[in-house]
């Protein structure tokens, strides 16, 4: 089956890119001092569990911009076809399902919001509204993104006797605690996130945030890790 077989190939790479590019820009900033200029440079981190520095911070300055962009760029462009190809199984499966145009609405937002956050990321104004807006286009690009990906898991679960000799389920169940998982966490999180300032009652919000980010962009994107994995091989299906 085409479609399944572009779906399950692009999802490895929907992993890979953003996964490469985003600790290649840590590795830069953290270790290959040399590269970047001396203002930029972050000693001693871990930020997946001492939260000391941004996915944002790492990424925005020359020459780690130059890997994180084109990066997100290409990813943008790789769910928007990830999404289409989706949409074309579930039509298959289930020509009238009710989630099938959601699912590409909400998914293509999530990489045109993806692509807007890369273009202004590293330009400086010194505005509150600018600042507002960037973290509005974040903030949706992760709510369109896990909305996308909760109605994929909720269709192909609805009918997942049709799916039983094409794909692996515990991959499906996987997918369907990962996706819980990151809607809970999200949930918990906005409060948090939403505070003014960095500091709580004493507490130094900011690691947390920071922990928090870099967590989260690994559990949404190991969304599409465990889609190449749920497809089986040599898949034989006329979809037309």
């Amino acid at each position: 089956m085409e479609q399944i077989s572009k779906a399950k190939s692009i999802s490895i790479w929907i992993f890979i890119i953003p996964f490469v590019a985003v600790n290649a820009c840590l590795l830069i900033t953290t270790q290959f001092h040399f590269l970047i200029e001396h203002q930029f440079r972050i000693y001693n981190s871990f930020p997946y569990i001492d939260g000391s520095v941004s996915i944002s911070r790492t990424a925005r300055y020359f020459p780690t911009y130059l890997i994180f962009k084109p990066a997100m760029f290409l990813t943008s462009y790789l769910l928007i076809k990830y999404w289409i190809y989706n949409k074309e199984i579930v039509n298959f499966f289930d020509k009238g399902h009710k989630y099938k145009n959601k699912i590409l609405f909400f998914g293509i937002a999530s990489a045109i919001a993806l692509t807007i956050h890369s273009i202004f990321l590293g330009i400086k104004f010194d505005n509150d509204f600018y600042k507002l807006f960037r973290r509005v286009i974040m903030l949706t690009f992760i709510i369109f993104e896990i909305t996308a990906q909760a109605y994929l898991v909720a269709a192909f679960f609805s009918f997942k006797h049709k799916l039983i000799k094409h794909i692996n389920t515990s991959f499906l169940n996987l997918k369907i605690i990962l996706v819980s998982t990151l809607i809970v966490v999200a949930i918990i999180s906005v409060p948090i996130i939403s505070l003014p300032g960095d500091d709580f009652f004493g507490f130094n919000l900011k690691f947390l945030k920071h922990s928090l980010e870099w967590n989260y962009f690994l559990g949404v994107i190991l969304f599409y890790l465990l889609t190449f994995f749920l497809w089986k091989k040599n898949i034989e299906v006329n979809l037309y």
